[in-house]
């Protein structure tokens, strides 16, 4: 599979809220189908798909123990998927670090004073008052 389609795969099974109370579930430690199961108000078979678009993404594995077979979380597509929006996040930090020089300069020209947007008011308050 491609770079491209692990991630679409992984984003697949990421736009499920069940899928993501699973992986949720499982940063406690791996648990069982059933254990997987008790919090949702559906069937074994539906949750088992739920665990297969997981596996199938790579966000789980599946083992064996006698007649139990353990889910557990697998960090690495999510890692990855992760690192896919890492680029996107230092693309808007930019963005908006050249929107704040852009915005000084134009306050400068103003003779407005310039605000650093992590200092507080003297009272406190956010810009808006709150």
């Amino acid at each position: 599979m491609t770079p491209s389609g692990r991630l679409d795969t992984t984003f697949a099974a990421l736009a499920d809220p069940t899928r993501r109370a699973i992986l949720a579930r499982l940063t406690l430690g791996e648990a069982s189908v059933t254990e997987l199961a008790q919090p949702f108000a559906m069937s074994q078979p539906a949750i088992s798909k739920h665990l297969k678009m997981l596996e199938r993404a790579g966000l789980i594995s599946r083992g064996r123990d006698a007649q139990r077979r353990p889910c557990r979380l697998e960090p690495q597509a999510l890692a990855d998927a992760n690192g896919w929006l890492e680029g996107y996040r230092q693309f808007w930090e930019t963005t908006f670090q050249r929107l704040d020089l852009l915005l000084d300069e134009m306050k400068a020209e103003t003779g407005q004073p310039a605000m650093n947007p992590k200092a507080k008011n003297p009272k406190g308050m956010s810009p808006k008052g709150e």
